[in-house]
């Protein structure tokens, strides 16, 4: 066991044995290495959001390409549309990465989501043996009980001019007393070979460094690295009929049938039109 430390009583890190804390000084070692993407893995027992405050570093600092930023906690995290994230200390990895995709055109960064959805549920596979499936545009979803359930989020911003936040967030041994809604699950849940913290985040950022590195070798061209055929290939919304609820309160039902060069989502109406959204909510309203 790693010896506590005067921080540790006021944090309270061990107060529950089965969500021991992250290994700060571990990590970084696995993970920082010279040529590589990650630069820096900060671990803080807790925060308001990773996003936030990655953000604020890129900006006000300049802080160069591959921190990452891990919270024990967050009380003010945020996913889509401000929506709030919360969840027990230590009971998931919520973290955020700052990326810098120098000579990749600024149009084809709206990839970056998608990318992490596919480095996050390729992970998940290999390191946890939990079937990971991508609900366009940002959401992971698990099987428990034979119902889908929504497992973790992505959430991507600017940070300047050169720079972008991505933000992760993963259930990990959150329990059913403690699901913030019924539609919620947990890699636990899911029944995972594993759940320690540290082994999912390692191969996470592993995952992601990969993808990230094949995008931005190909210029960003989604086909070129792959990535739009293997997100394709993991998306659970294709094939389904959905509705997609857009911003300013308007809606589309249709068949989603693909995911273009942008990213977007084409859905083929009831009137035979296809029509791409680049952003809204999605209700899965039939299974595929």
């Amino acid at each position: 066991m790693t010896p506590r430390d005067a921080s540790d009583a006021n944090d309270n890190r061990w107060s529950d044995l089965d969500r021991p804390p992250l290994n700060g000084t571990a990590l970084r070692r696995a993970l920082v290495r010279e040529g590589g993407l990650w630069g820096d893995v900060r671990v803080t027992p807790r925060t308001g959001s990773t996003n936030s405050d990655l953000v604020a570093l890129a900006t006000d600092e300049k802080a160069d390409e591959g921190v990452v930023l891990v919270a024990e906690e967050q009380n003010a995290g945020r996913g889509r549309l401000d929506r709030e994230w919360t969840a027990p200390a230590r009971s998931g990895l919520f973290f955020s990465v700052l990326l810098r995709p120098t000579g990749v055109p600024v149009e084809r960064w709206g990839w970056l989501p998608l990318l992490t959805g596919v480095a996050v549920a390729t992970a998940l596979s290999k390191v946890a043996g939990v079937d990971t499936a991508l609900k366009w545009p940002n959401d992971l979803l698990v099987t428990v009980g034979g119902e889908e359930r929504k497992t973790g989020g992505i959430l991507a911003e600017r940070a300047g001019n050169d720079a972008v936040v991505v933000g992760i967030g993963i259930n990990v041994t959150l329990r059913e007393d403690e699901l913030p809604v019924p539609g919620a699950g947990s890699l636990a849940l899911a029944g995972a070979t594993t759940t320690d913290r540290d082994t999912v985040l390692r191969a996470v950022l592993r995952s992601l460094e990969q993808w990230y590195e094949k995008w931005r070798a190909a210029g960003g061209d989604p086909a070129a690295s792959g990535l739009q055929e293997t997100y394709a290939a993991g998306c659970a919304t294709l094939g389904r009929v959905v509705r997609a609820e857009l911003p300013g309160g308007t809606s589309i039902t249709g068949e989603a049938v693909a995911v273009d060069g942008d990213g977007r989502l084409v859905l083929a109406t009831e009137e035979g039109v296809q029509q791409p959204v680049g952003a809204g909510d999605i209700v899965h309203l039939r299974p595929a």
